[in-house]
């Protein structure tokens, strides 16, 4: 048995995995930006105690910042002010006893998300849609992910004026007064506002998608995190500039979108670190 962890601005996500399927989950507020480092991690070890169990084997974090993964250390995490430097895996390992492995939140949606497909892809980009927007990169199967976890920090490229983030992500739901759930669900009952903000979000996605595509040729993307729920609210729009944008019609022929907003994709990867 394996205990995957997926720590989000917003919430934690947590569950046992048995092989590649969940059987136990848990979701609880994420942290309070107001709390220390120690407040953080006592936090969070109480939730974890709460599923732990003598059949669990090991523990597999991911976080939402780069993370040295050899040693298990999370830094500066944009969403959470008090993890500048974190050494989660000794902290868990010291505390709970069990192996604990620690990567970047979309490398492990990215890792389950491959675990999922009926095929294999020769190069499959993850795209975690939430709190931020987050990039994993599987090669051939493998994890591709740097010295620090930052092969997919692409959502910090400058981008109008700010950044992608600012666009593709909650951000740009909440700047507007909305959240992407309200918005969606103004859409779905014919609000042409709503309609509107989400055809914009998915304008800003497909030129996110564009530089996705340069960066890393992939022949499948997986759109995760809450706003993936509401794929069919901004597909056309998103595929639509991905074509203006994106020049190379044949490897667009190709490549294949899907969204998979399972809040236990992420589990599946990060348990299988």
């Amino acid at each position: 048995m394996l205990l995957g962890i997926d720590i989000g601005g917003t919430t934690i996500h947590m569950g046992l995995v048995k092989g590649s399927v969940l059987v136990v989950e848990k979701t609880v507020p994420s942290f309070d930006r107001n709390w220390s480092q120690q407040q953080t991690l006592d936090y969070l070890c109480d939730k974890i105690s709460a599923l732990m169990c003598p059949e669990v084997e090991r523990i597999g974090v991911g976080v939402p910042t780069l993370v040295d993964p050899a040693k298990g250390i999370a830094y500066q995490a944009a969403n959470i002010p008090s993890w500048d430097e974190v050494p989660i895996k000794d902290v868990l390992q010291t505390r709970f006893g069990v192996p604990v492995s620690v990567n970047n939140d979309s490398n492990c949606f990215a890792l389950g998300a491959a675990a999922c497909q009926e095929k294999a892809h020769n190069i499959l980009v993850g795209i975690t849609l939430g709190t931020g927007v987050g990039v994993g990169v599987i090669v051939n199967g493998k994890l591709c992910d740097g010295s620090h976890c930052g092969v997919g920090e692409i959502g910090a490229l400058p981008y109008l004026e700010e950044d992608f983030e600012a666009y593709c992500s909650k951000k740009f739901f909440h700047v507007r007064g909305h959240s992407p759930r309200s918005a969606a669900e103004a859409a779905e009952s014919g609000n042409p506002e709503a309609i509107a903000l989400y055809k914009a979000f998915g304008e800003h996605l497909g030129m996110f998608l564009s530089v996705v595509m340069y960066a890393y040729d992939p022949d499948c993307v997986v759109l995760g995190g809450g706003i993936a729920r509401s794929y069919a609210l901004f597909h056309e729009s998103m595929w639509n500039t991905l074509r203006e944008k994106y020049p190379y019609t044949r490897a667009l022929s190709s490549l294949c979108i899907q969204a998979m907003p399972e809040e236990e994709i992420a589990l599946v990867g990060a348990a299988s670190l």
